[in-house]
């Protein structure tokens, strides 16, 4: 029985190992995939439509992001049935920090995707303020009539599609303070988890007690020496 188990055990961890290692190489590739993906925000001449490459980057970004979610819930599922509580903690900040990094990718990647969809919106909209432009020169030679009230009638399609142009980037800011809410929620997730790795060590508490009450002490101590100069000063002026 013994035996069985620690055969188990050991194939658990080899399994936990693989993870791991797997889950370092896919972090990697994402991260040399941002660099890539995110040179078609930078670029002065935005495409009208997103290019082939840019769509690959974006998809294969996706399908990384997919992946890693995948190993940490195998390698979550791995550690709940850990036997050792001190080990355990310590693995679970591990996972709390793979956890974390996917949700700031995740996160990047909405943003860059934001950013090129602006740059898009934005290059859209000036090509047709120039084709109206061109095209009310071009009409204006022959009809002036004709050509004001087809301006006007240009002229108030320009505005709507300023007008859903500033709806798209109100709802991706919307979009982006949503994630900085669920960052918010994640710290503070860590934070919890922290303290309570924290009280399951022995002796930690009570360290952190003492440290409190020293400064506590240190500060009293400063603060009366301070006190004692200035009154020395304003009795000998």
């Amino acid at each position: 029985m013994s035996a069985a188990t620690g055969s188990w055990a050991q194939l658990r961890s080899q399994t936990r190992s693989l993870e791991t290692q797997r889950m370092r190489a896919y972090i990697a590739k994402t991260e040399s995939l941002f660099s890539t993906y995110s040179q078609f925000a930078s670029t002065s001449n935005v495409s009208p439509k997103p290019s082939e490459e840019e769509q690959k980057a974006q998809s294969q970004i996706q399908e990384l992001l997919e992946k890693r979610e995948n190993i940490i819930s195998s390698l979550s599922r791995l550690l709940d049935s850990e036997a050792t509580l001190t080990s355990s903690a310590l693995k679970q900040n591990n996972l709390s920090r793979h956890r974390d990094l996917l949700h700031e990718h995740r996160s990047e990647l909405s943003r860059i995707r934001s950013q090129i969809s602006t740059a898009r919106d934005r290059a859209n909209l000036l090509s047709n303020v120039r084709s109206d432009i061109d095209a009310y020169h071009r009409s204006s030679s022959q009809n002036p009539g004709d050509a004001e009230a087809d301006y006007m009638l240009e002229e108030r399609g320009r505005i709507d599609r300023s007008h859903n142009t500033v709806d798209g980037v109100l709802s991706q800011a919307y979009a982006i303070n949503d994630n900085f809410g669920q960052q918010r929620e994640v710290l503070a997730n860590v934070n919890r988890r922290i303290v309570g790795a924290a009280s399951q060590i022995p002796g930690v508490n009570s360290l952190i007690g003492r440290i409190g009450a020293k400064k506590r002490r240190d500060g009293i101590i400063l603060g009366s020496f301070i006190a004692f100069c200035c009154l020395m000063l304003l009795y000998f002026i």
